[in-house]
């Protein structure tokens, strides 16, 4: 059965179009038009009810409910201290509700609003009066003075309503009644939290007599002559002109007028101010030149291919959900253009518009997205039932199509139309891209739902493998049935439109798929998911605030950890992952030749050349700096690479266990017009990118020379005591708690799913192994030429599996106090697929583990792992052991930092231990130092706490020292870790000496 609009008023489980609403139209920004507005934003009187039959007549005006702030979601007004109106609920997929459209359940929270406004008197007898609301979720019933006006839904989507023939002079009373589901629900199943009310601001706004109604603006490049086009259609005035004072530009709306202009792109953002003077309203707009084009199945902007190096964006904050203000818009536009970002997949609906102006200003590529995901039809039935194929449902998803086009064409950051995400295929999809293509011919239209891509310009997957990916890139990719669909899909750009999901500890290979895209013309790039984490404030039993996920509002139905899955923490702070990112899309890039004996710069920027960077080199080694210098040249054009080589004659040090680099910086020292508005200036210099030449590279340490001692109850190996099996019991007067093989980490969220969905997950094949519960065994402890040699056995329970390990230990010379160890390890039985690291667990007493002061040489400043490097830079870094960690959403593995040549570590009492560890080997292989994390609780804490404030210290430093660890990739959402990057059981040795020195 299924309830569609009849002549009966439109309830919330009917599937209609918007009914008392007017026409779509732009929405310019802020104070762009003269016409006057009221804000009706602020404290509204509100009452819940339990279901969608409130029995509150809409004359009520609300005396003695509640009060509640609009914009804003009922769920949250309280957050993050009280929920008096019901908590959230996360879902991924998976509807919260029995599909059985349009029906939805009878508990069915309601909210009723009310607010009184008045209509300005200068606007009597002029015009018309519009109630405008930028969106509601979900399905919404507007009343003024008690008297039943609109119906509306489109959570996303701007509505408004003519309410001149209603309001009166003086007081009038404005109710609203918000269920939280409708039949529209099953449209609006986007991997977010179901959050309800009036969300974004609400206006009473003054349609003037012979104003401007609706502004379609076109404004193209021909890059050829470097002339602009621009036309500009109004509806309800056709007396109104056009003006760009800029240009000498004055024309009727409708003319098409011509002139030389710099164009618009998401490197060059210029913009020029175009004002549309009707005789009721005057409205100015931000034109960008700037021509979308496909051609030969290459993406171009002006002419020129682009490679979309993206994100994809959730509007979130971690106290008000989707209810964002502008600063936070803001914030997150610098942070995406100060790491490098230049598209944004606006998943998956449309924004809030000043995010779009904001793009618009500085600089973004926006696939704009329409408010439509049913993803929840996608079970074991096929799509039964799914609104996209149901013809019933071809008017609301037109409409919803139309609206956002309407609103926001006039955006120059818009380059793709984007029909919705997750919904599968069918009949309207031909439909909705219909409709765009009627009101706007000038972008192409993606879609990913379809693979066969019959009724869209771009084709577009999620989450392909980078092996997948190169075939599509190669146009060699598995045909489709039909050879004609398949022979125009081959002539399409292609579209990761997610991939290297950032959820958690990740993503790895990004990397790898970068380069792919960079080999092939047909890719056009991705958007990486996501931004953010979207973890909501809350706090505990005691107070504590934390970010909250999937059930930690006491819901049964669940995806648990799966909305933290952002390149930034939910209060905007950076994940190492965004770091990571920064390097890999970096526009100029410095890359290490296959001979590593010089950098390639690659200009990668579509439309400048590198005349606004500066090249400086630093010759350092350890803490000291051996010489600086400027590289001279010629700017690079778009396009253009050179190679550059250390300078001769440089002043190197001998060849010790840590590297000599050679560090090239590509800089930007201050700002252009058009760079200003997001470059920070207070931050200094900005570092584009980093690459790096070790010319001299590591070599092992000097050989230890002394003698182990036996003692009456075991043996001393300078400041190390061990007892007669073998065991270590001190090391610098310091009590040692353990020290043995480790191959266990606290997994990940990549490491806890399967890579593509198939076979079993790292942590599983890892448990299988038994590495979550390793435990020593000793073999044998002797004196053997002046050394120290223990044999151990390091397993799990219940497998044959081990570790044959060998400590040889020495003191560095007859009398002193410093000791080398040599560690090798020997895999024996037959392992999984896989280990998750190789090397060294230390545990040593220290109250105040988190203040401990490391200074170390290696990579850093932040972690980096096999597959997540390029951000990694080789040199001298400092940080506490608190500052070490990285406080993901869900605690896992976290902080570790590679090719670690010597670390410092300074106790609370004055003491300090200092490590220096020379090359490494894995399965033959040889890497400089060693892999070094150290944590003020254990692994298994780790593994154990559901967020970071659960995690306390336990007297304890954890310190690991390994030879490897296993990549991170993102098979929380798409492949695994990639063969390159992949830690298998092998033979492994590490080399490393350990000194004390007191102040």
């Amino acid at each position: 059965m299924s309830r569609h609009h009849t002549t009966s008023p439109p309830t919330h489980e009917t599937v209609c179009t918007p009914t008392g609403t007017v026409a779509a139209r732009f929405r310019p920004p802020a104070g762009a038009s003269d016409a006057s507005l009221v804000s009706l934003d602020g404290p509204w009187r509100f009452r819940l009810s339990p279901t969608a039959e409130t029995g509150v007549d809409p004359g009520d005006r609300g005396d003695g409910w509640d009060i509640i702030e609009v914009p804003g979601h009922w769920q949250l007004a309280g957050a993050p201290d009280t929920w008096p109106y019901g908590t959230p609920a996360y879902s991924n997929k998976l509807y919260p509700f029995p599909i059985d459209p349009p029906f939805v359940p009878d508990a069915n929270p309601t909210g009723e609003y009310r607010r009184t406004f008045e209509v300005p008197v200068e606007w009597a007898g002029t015009g018309r009066a519009y109630l405008r609301f930028e969106g509601v979720d979900s399905w919404f019933e507007v009343s003024v003075n008690g008297r039943v006006v609109a119906t509306s839904h489109g959570s996303r989507l701007a509505t408004e309503i003519d309410v001149s023939d209603i309001v009166v002079p003086g007081e009038n009373l404005l109710s609203v009644r918000v269920t939280q589901w409708s039949a529209l629900s099953y449209v609006e199943d986007q991997d977010q939290w179901w959050l309800s009310g009036i969300f974004r601001s609400v206006t009473l706004e003054h349609r003037p007599d012979a104003g401007v109604v609706h502004a379609s603006l076109v404004a193209s490049y021909d890059r050829t002559t470097g002339a602009g086009a621009l036309t500009v259609e109004v509806e309800g005035s056709p007396e109104a002109r056009v003006t760009v004072p800029e240009l000498g530009i004055d024309v009727a709306a409708g003319e098409t007028a011509t002139a030389q202009v710099e164009p618009w792109s998401a490197e060059r953002p210029r913009l020029y101010d175009v004002t549309v003077t009707a005789p009721g309203e005057t409205v100015v707009l931000r034109a960008g030149f700037r021509t979308v084009s496909i051609e030969d199945g290459v993406f171009l902007v002006n002419g020129a291919p682009v490679k979309l190096r993206g994100v994809n964006r959730h509007e979130f904050d971690p106290l008000r959900g989707r209810s964002v203000t502008p600063e936070r818009m803001l914030e997150d536009v610098l942070l995406m253009k100060r790491h490098h970002v230049n598209a944004v997949r606006t998943s998956h609906y449309p924004p809030h518009p000043h995010f779009l102006d904001l793009c618009d200003e500085h600089g973004l590529y926006v696939v704009d997205e329409g408010d439509l995901e049913t993803h929840g039809f996608e079970d074991e039935r096929g799509w039964e039932g799914n609104p996209v194929d149901d013809p019933a449902w071809e008017g609301v998803l037109v409409d919803r199509t139309v609206r956002m086009v309407r609103r926001d064409a006039h955006h120059p950051s818009i380059v793709l139309w984007s029909l919705g995400n997750e919904a599968g295929g069918g009949r309207n999809v031909a439909a909705m891209a219909a409709a765009v293509r009627a009101l706007d011919p000038t972008r192409p239209v993606h879609y990913e739902g379809d693979w066969s891509s019959e009724a869209v310009d771009v084709y577009s997957r999620m989450y392909a493998t980078t092996e997948h990916t190169e075939l599509i890139g190669r146009g060699v990719e598995a045909p489709l049935a039909r050879a004609v669909p398949d022979a125009r899909r081959r002539e399409m750009p292609f579209l990761q439109c997610e991939y290297a999901h950032a959820m958690g500890n990740g993503p790895g290979g990004l990397s790898d798929y970068d380069a792919i895209f960079d080999r092939y013309p047909r890719l056009m790039g991705g958007f990486v998911w996501e931004w953010i984490d979207h973890g909501l404030t809350r706090q505990d039993a005691d107070g504590t605030e934390f970010a909250a996920y999937g059930g930690d509002f006491g819901e049964t139905f669940h995806d648990g950890t799966f909305v933290a899955d952002g390149l930034v923490l939910p209060d905007r702070t950076p994940s190492p992952s965004l770091g990571e990112l920064a390097a890999v899309f970096a526009p100029v890039r410095l890359d290490l030749t296959d001979d590593g004996r010089a950098l390639r710069v690659r200009n990668r920027y579509a439309f400048r050349d590198t005349g606004h960077l500066t090249l400086g080199w630093t010759l350092h080694h350890g803490d000291e700096v051996l010489a600086t210098g400027t590289l001279d040249g010629e700017p690079l054009a778009p396009g253009e690479e050179r190679l550059v080589l250390p300078p001769d004659g440089l002043p190197l040090p001998p060849a010790d266990h840590t590297p000599t680099w050679w560090t090239v910086r590509a800089v930007q020292h201050a700002p252009d017009p058009l760079d200003a508005p997001w470059f920070d200036e207070a931050a200094g210099p900005f570092v584009v990118s980093t690459g790096q030449v070790a010319v001299t590279p590591a070599v092992p340490l000097p050989v230890a020379s002394g003698s182990a001692l036996q003692t009456s109850d075991g043996f001393a190996v300078g400041h190390a005591r061990f007892d007669a099996r073998g065991t270590l019991l001190e090391l610098h007067g310091r009590a040692v708690t353990e020290l043995r093989v480790d191959a266990w980490r606290a997994p990940t969220d990549n490491d806890r799913r399967s890579g593509m969905w198939v076979g079993p997950s790292d942590e599983t094949v890892w448990r299988t192994s038994g590495l979550h519960l390793l435990a020593e065994r000793k073999i044998s402890a002797e004196l053997t030429d002046g050394a120290l040699v223990v044999t151990a056995r390091t397993a799990g329970p219940r497998t044959r599996n081990g570790f044959r390990t060998v400590y040889t230990w020495r003191p560095v010379a007859d009398g002193s106090d410093d000791v080398d160890l040599q560690v090798e390890i020997t895999p024996e039985g037959r392992w999984g697929e896989s280990v998750a690291r190789l090397g060294l667990l230390l545990a040593v007493d220290e109250p105040a583990a988190e203040d401990v002061r490391v200074a170390w040489h290696g990579l850093g400043p932040e972690e980096s792992y096999a597959d997540s490097r390029a951000a990694a830079v080789g040199g001298a870094w400092s940080h506490t052991v608190r500052s070490l960690q990285t406080r993901y959403t869900h605690p896992q593995e976290n902080g570790a930092r590679r090719g670690v040549t010597h670390a410092d570590l300074g106790f609370a009492d004055g003491s300090r231990l200092v490590l220096d560890a020379g090359p490494s080997k894995i399965g033959g292989r040889t890497v400089p130092g060693a892999e070094l994390s150290l944590r003020p609780w254990s692994d298994l804490a780790l593994e154990r706490a559901r967020h970071p404030h659960e995690l306390t210290t336990d007297g304890t430093l954890w310190i690991h020292l390994d030879a490897a660890q296993h990549g991170l990739g993102s098979a929380a959402c798409g492949p695994g870790v990639l063969p390159d990057a992949q830690l298998h059981p092998a033979p492994a040795s590490l080399s490393v000496r350990l000194s004390s020195a007191r102040p």
